[in-house]
């Protein structure tokens, strides 16, 4: 037929040039063995860096979605909660109570569902709640302090361990020659342990702050939130004491009339 493809057609030539051909998808050249390269070439300390790295990204991950859930609903539920402070207290608490996951639901309602406090009980209720939610904040920030203050003495450890493994490579002396390879070998591991620490330790400290400057913005949202409430609340505690004391006054001038008439 005249429409045959025969194989031997796609066969090269003995002289075609073999390095222009496509070299076959290997799995071993995906960025996870590059990785693994680089961790072998840093040496055993590059083990505990990897694994600080690991940890790093994990808490990152943990803390980016706790902080993605706040600024969408706060606005919403702490405007809800003080229009209805200022009509009902019973109707405000039960809004905060419904938002109750979130951390500026907790922190409402946490004086509103007391039975009648003094002004200074709601405050105290007020500091509390926001002590308890500023820890759930810093949650992860122990983790991130530790791993910028191992990161780099990991590094400086395998730089010393690399340039150890270089000098006794050396043999300088003896009349033996000197293996250059393996002299080169422990100070790449020096390099790159040292680049290691380096890189984990400003991963962590740059995410740690990004971290504490939510955790200053969300104190300073706290205070001014809890401020309105606190304000709305000593209005309404006055109020209800003046008119209870303006009741429970007794009236002089009349009484005084009455034992008058008597005599």
């Amino acid at each position: 037929m005249g429409d045959e493809v025969h194989l031997s057609s796609f066969i090269p030539h003995p002289c075609f040039p073999y390095s222009l051909l496509p070299t076959p998808y290997s799995p071993l050249s995906t960025p996870m063995s590059t990785v693994f390269d680089l961790v072998a070439e840093g040496g055993p300390v590059m083990v505990p860096l990897a694994g600080l790295s690991i940890a790093t990204i994990a808490c990152a991950i943990e803390r980016s979605i706790f902080w993605f859930q706040l600024p969408r609903s706060e606005d919403r539920i702490v405007h809800d909660v003080l229009e209805a402070a200022h009509y009902d207290l019973a109707q405000a608490a039960d809004m905060a109570h419904r938002a109750h996951r979130f951390a500026i639901g907790r922190y409402l309602f946490a004086p509103l569902r007391l039975s009648h406090p003094t002004p200074d009980t709601f405050h105290l209720a007020l500091e509390n709640a926001a002590e308890k939610e500023f820890i759930r904040m810093h949650r992860g920030d122990k983790l991130l302090e530790s791993v910028v203050g191992l990161a780099p003495l990991l590094g400086l450890l395998g730089t010393v361990t690399g340039l150890i493994t270089t000098f006794n490579n050396l043999k300088i002396g003896g009349g033996v020659a000197i293996d250059t390879a393996k002299a080169t070998a422990g100070i790449g591991e020096a390099l790159t342990a040292t680049a290691g620490g380096m890189l984990v330790a400003i991963l962590a400290l740059v995410i740690l702050r990004i971290f504490l400057s939510f955790q200053t913005q969300q104190r300073d949202y706290f205070s001014t939130v809890g401020g309105d409430l606190e304000l709305v609340y000593r209005q309404l505690w006055y109020d209800s004491q003046h008119r209870s004391n303006k009741h429970a006054t007794p009236n002089w001038d009349n009484s005084a009339s009455l034992q008058a008439s008597d005599h």
